[in-house]
């Protein structure tokens, strides 16, 4: 075995078997590194244990080792270098003996290991006796370093109560020296400060609770950790560090109201909502646990009611009820509050709840006065004389000096006309006569004073309701257009008649007809009573001459079941009318209007015929309007004013005068003739030449043709004519022609009997020239 590899299993033992072989110990502390001595059979070196220990001292050598070769025969031929890391200033040999020396301060958390190399030099020869080889010298670590708590200081959170054992929280502290050799890495944990309430473990440093511990009491601890090297031996190194420790708030508290009895008050006049007073109930927990909602028990009268102060806490009375100071002037209420969020681990513990009573005083008031009833409801007939009783409103002053009361009616100065009031008693009456007919409900508003503070005013509302009385006679529904044909047989119906009544009948009205006394022996006509409130006209005997009597007027008596019962006479008018053998009504209704007129069937003819021409040129002159592109030229506008001079007053104007957009009179569309006449026809089927809608329709035309700025600057001739009611053949006048040039036909003329033959063969013998 040569002199390397004898080396390489030295140091092989040296890394697996950290004991010390040492025969020699120069140090007390020198106890990490060692090297055995290993004697080689043949020729090799002999090692002397090698020590090498951090923190030495540089100012004296101190001996670590010794080489020495199994061939130095100890008379000084050989020499022994050494060579390598740190050779010839950290360490240093005795070239005669091979002893190592280490000659500085030794710091193994920066260099924990040298590596060197030996050699044997014959003095003689100068050449090696031995191969050089390398070894390694390790420093052995000692306790230099204090622990450290890295992470400190510490916080932590437990909840109140927690029982003991419970884990809080773990500190942890860390040494700078070698952990795998010795104690001086071994720590070991200690509670300095927080007992009896924590402890520690020693190894792990986990802190629990000792003992249970309220919030309430106190909610913060300081505790204070230890922790020391080399297992708590002496000469140990010790670091602290601090844990502060908060106990959570868990609801283990019920409220309690600060005071046991309660005195507020509230005034009469306090509107509904007021704030009565305030009640406080403390909770030592925090928080959620702290919340809680106030309600009221044992108020039967439901006067008062409490809300909860979410951001205060605090309950809130509120008037739920107006208060009289004179019906009840002391009110006891009791007061509840609960926890919002119970925590059912400590219900054992009692009911998390408690109660208050609560005296509430009401203060008087100077009231206004008070009606007996918000509304009144009052009757009285109509037509009922100035100065009736309708009734009677009463109001009192509800405090104790009880002030004398004033009336009067407000609200609009018309009621003030009809009804008055007394303003000592309250009793309304009437100013005029009331007919219900025109209102059948008055509503007034009456007022109540004080009369020793004005200010005081109170309202009531009264509904007069007038009741009727049958004062109106019934009368016909409508008016009637009544006709009989000449060739009418006796029995033959010709009219149906209804009846109305103004008056309110709460049976519903009855209605009874028959004819007029002075009628009674009228030969011509009889009334029948349907007995539905209708009746029927029917024929007394066959036949009627119009060349005799053309109208006939028939008085009908109609009674109606009021109490007392009215009775009217209305007259109907019965018009006799030359009928043909299916009692064509047009005829009638068209004969009937001639004659009233007195116009012969000559004259319409004639009165048409001239209508027709006049439209004719109107249409002629409407094709050839002014072009507004044609060249400008004046001429003379003759002008008639009745103040003027008449034709010897004239005066020249400017044509595009008139032409001009502006026009100072309102335009109005004109409508479609057709239309109008149709709408004309519709309506002359139920009124005369008399009527109001006749005559309506000739001021709208008229208005018209005065105010339309497109008819020529000259005067025109408008005419109208009524042609009749209930005429089955519709309309004769062109107005409702066609307004094109396209043929007609008035063959049709000839269907129409014997009455329209002059003028079927007039106008068809007209068309048939101008074919």
């Amino acid at each position: 075995m040569n002199f390397s590899t004898l080396l390489s299993l030295v140091l092989m033992l040296v890394q697996l078997w950290p004991c010390s072989l040492s025969t020699q110990n120069h140090s007390a502390q020198s106890t990490d590194l060692s090297f055995t001595a290993v004697r080689r059979v043949k020729r090799g070196w002999v090692w002397e244990p090698l020590f090498a220990t951090e923190e030495q001292t540089s100012m004296v050598p101190v001996y670590i080792g010794q080489l020495k070769s199994d061939l130095d025969k100890q008379d000084g031929n050989l020499k022994y270098i050494l060579t390598g890391e740190g050779a010839g200033s950290t360490f240093i040999i005795d070239e005669n003996n091979g002893k190592i020396y280490v000659t500085q301060k030794l710091d193994r958390e920066k260099k924990s290991f040298y590596t060197l190399r030996a050699q044997a030099i014959s003095r003689s020869t100068q050449l090696p006796v031995e191969p050089e080889s390398e070894f390694i010298i390790k420093v052995r670590d000692i306790n230099d370093h204090e622990p450290q708590f890295l992470d400190g200081p510490y916080v932590a959170t437990v909840p109140e109560m927690s029982p003991e054992g419970t884990s809080v929280t773990q500190v942890t502290a860390t040494d700078g020296d070698d952990p795998s050799y010795g104690n001086s890495a071994r720590l070991l944990y200690s509670l300095i400060q927080g007992q009896p309430y924590f402890s520690v473990e020693p190894k792990t440093g986990v802190i629990r609770m000792a003992s249970q511990m309220d919030r309430e009491t106190k909610d913060q601890y300081l505790v204070i950790i230890q922790a020391k090297d080399m297992v708590g031996q002496a000469g140990a190194f010790s670091a602290t560090a601090t844990v502060t420790i908060s106990l959570s708030d868990i609801n283990d508290n019920p409220p309690k109201f600060q005071q046991r009895l309660y005195h507020m008050s509230v005034s009469e006049e306090a509107p509904v909502g007021t704030t009565v007073g305030k009640v406080f109930a403390e909770d030592s927990d925090i928080g959620e646990n702290a919340a809680m909602n106030y309600s009221i028990e044992e108020d039967s009268s439901g006067v008062f009611d409490i809300i909860t102060n979410n951001e205060t806490q605090e309950g809130i009375i509120l008037l739920k009820k107006r208060v009289d100071y004179e019906s009840k002037r002391r009110y006891s209420i009791r007061a509840k509050v609960v926890n919002r969020y119970i925590d059912y681990r400590f219900l054992k513990e009692g009911p998390f709840e408690d109660k208050t009573v609560v005296k509430i005083s009401v203060e008087d008031a100077d009231e206004p006065p008070v009606f007996t009833l918000e509304n009144y409801v009052m009757e009285i007939a109509e037509g009922a004389m100035i100065g009736s009783l309708v009734g009677v409103v009463t109001a009192r002053d509800p405090d104790d000096d009880d002030s004398p009361v004033r009336y009067s009616i407000v609200h609009g100065m018309h009621l003030k006309r009809l009804f008055s009031i007394n303003e000592h008693n309250g009793t309304i009456i009437t100013t005029r006569p009331l007919d219900r007919e025109i209102a059948s409900w008055h509503n007034i508003t009456v007022t109540a004073t004080e009369t020793r503070n004005p200010e005081k005013i109170s309202e009531a509302n009264v509904y007069i309701q007038v009741l009727d009385v049958n004062d109106h006679a019934p009368e016909f529904s409508k008016y009637y257009e009544t006709f009989v044909c000449e060739n009418a047989v006796s029995g033959q119906l010709i009219q149906s008649i209804s009846a109305v009544d103004q008056d309110d009948s709460a049976e519903g009205h009855r209605f009874y007809f028959s004819l007029a006394q002075e009628a009674t022996n009228n030969s011509h006509f009889t009334v029948k009573d349907n007995q539905d409130n209708t009746a029927g006209i029917f024929t007394a005997k066959s036949g009627f001459r119009r060349q005799e009597q053309f109208y006939f007027y028939l008085p009908i008596l109609i009674l109606d079941n009021g109490n007392p019962p009215l009775t009217s006479t209305n007259t109907l008018t019965i018009t006799v009318c030359d009928c043909d053998t299916e009692v064509n009504t047009f005829y009638c209704r068209y004969g009937a209007f001639m004659y009233a007129m007195g116009l012969s069937t000559e004259v319409l003819v004639a009165v048409l015929a001239c209508i027709l021409i006049l439209l004719a040129i109107r249409q002629q002159r409407k094709k050839s309007p002014f072009s507004e592109k044609m060249e400008e030229f004046r001429e003379n506008i003759v002008r008639y004013d009745d103040e003027g001079g008449g034709e010897e007053d004239t005066e020249a104007f400017d044509i595009s005068a008139l032409r001009t957009r502006t026009v100072m009179r309102t335009h109005k569309p004109r409508k479609k003739v057709t239309t109008e006449i149709h709408s004309l026809y519709r309506q002359s089927l139920q009124v005369g030449p008399d009527s109001a809608i006749f005559r309506q329709f000739i001021s709208e035309k008229l208005e018209e043709a005065n105010t339309d700025p497109t008819v020529p600057p000259y005067d025109s001739l408008q005419t109208y004519a009524f042609e009749g009611t209930g005429s089955l053949a519709g309309s004769l006048s062109s107005l409702g022609s066609n307004m094109s040039d396209a043929d007609q036909s008035y063959d049709y003329l000839t269907d129409w009997g014997p009455h329209f033959k002059h003028l079927a063969g007039m106008y068809a013998s007209h068309r048939s020239a101008g074919d």
